[in-house]
């Protein structure tokens, strides 16, 4: 029997809880400092038991940290300091740089394995916790050359048992490309839904009127601001690249509007268009 337990059980903590948990021979555990969650989460079995974090240390042969990554970045110097030299940390937090330097020279260093798994929906909470949420999904791991080998192959094993491809980035790779491609996304939402609600006074028509591509498009501004205000805080210097570099491109819309330059408009758009290209590949 392997004993996980899942240290937040939010969206993401809660679905692999769920998964982990309908598994043979796993026993897995939630923890979680706010205790309607930990009831939730218990009331709708995603886990087999709740413990406290001293109790979870103690028991876990795996402990999944599934926590907003400023509390990672807290946190986890003390859960590598109170585990034993066979327990595997595991995080899964949506950056990586900040959080792999803060224990790069921890003793325990090879006992943890940095980890994202790349999904997710704009809900928040163990209600949200979807069955199945990672199949067919990518996990990146970072820096491996750093985590011990037996504690790499049973976090690989972790994912696996999710449906998941797994994926090696270094730390600073990993938070370069999720910023232009994630999170770039995630604020160009909430800019989109911060314009309508400021200029359309009139919500009746936001409701009557937003089709499948607002809906679409805004869906991201749903999300949590406790989850993604620190990621945008530990990934600024790459999201600022990519937020000018966004701006650059919406004055190209503005002037070819003001200028009526419809060719210029079709041409943005046609360049556009490429990213179907790209997106087909998958």
């Amino acid at each position: 029997m392997t004993n996980i337990s899942i240290i937040g059980l939010g969206l993401i903590g809660g679905s692999m809880a769920m998964d982990l948990k309908s598994q043979l021979n796993v026993r897995v555990a939630g923890v979680d400092n706010n205790p309607d969650n930990a009831r939730v989460a218990l009331e709708l079995g995603l886990v087999h038991e709740i413990l406290t974090y001293e109790e979870a240390i103690r028991k876990s042969e795996i402990i999944i940290v599934a926590i907003p990554v400023n509390s990672i970045e807290t946190i986890l110097s003390k859960i590598l300091s109170d585990v034993s030299n066979t327990t595997v940390v595991i995080d899964v937090g949506s950056t990586k740089e900040k959080i792999c330097a803060s224990i790069k020279d921890h003793p325990r260093r090879g006992r943890f394995v940095a980890a994202h798994p790349l999904a997710g929906t704009e809900s928040s909470g163990p209600k949200a916790a979807l069955k199945g949420l990672f199949q067919n999904m990518k996990n990146i791991i970072c820096e491996k050359e750093l985590s011990d080998t037996d504690a790499l192959q049973k976090a690989v094993k972790v994912f696996d048992s999710l449906g998941m491809e797994t994926i090696y980035l270094s730390s600073s790779a990993h938070d370069k490309h999720l910023a232009y491609v994630s999170h770039l996304s995630h604020i160009s939402s909430f800019t989109l839904s911060l314009t309508v609600l400021d200029i359309e006074k009139d919500e009746d028509q936001i409701f009557n009127l937003a089709s499948t591509g607002y809906d679409s498009t805004a869906r991201l501004a749903k999300s949590n601001p406790n989850t993604w205000t620190p990621i945008f805080e530990k990934n600024s210097e790459h999201l600022l690249t990519a937020l000018e570099k966004y701006s650059d491109i919406l004055d190209k819309f503005k002037k070819a509007l003001k200028e009526q330059n419809t060719s210029a408009l079709h041409q943005l758009m046609s360049e556009a268009n490429d990213i179907k290209r790209v997106l087909n590949k998958k």
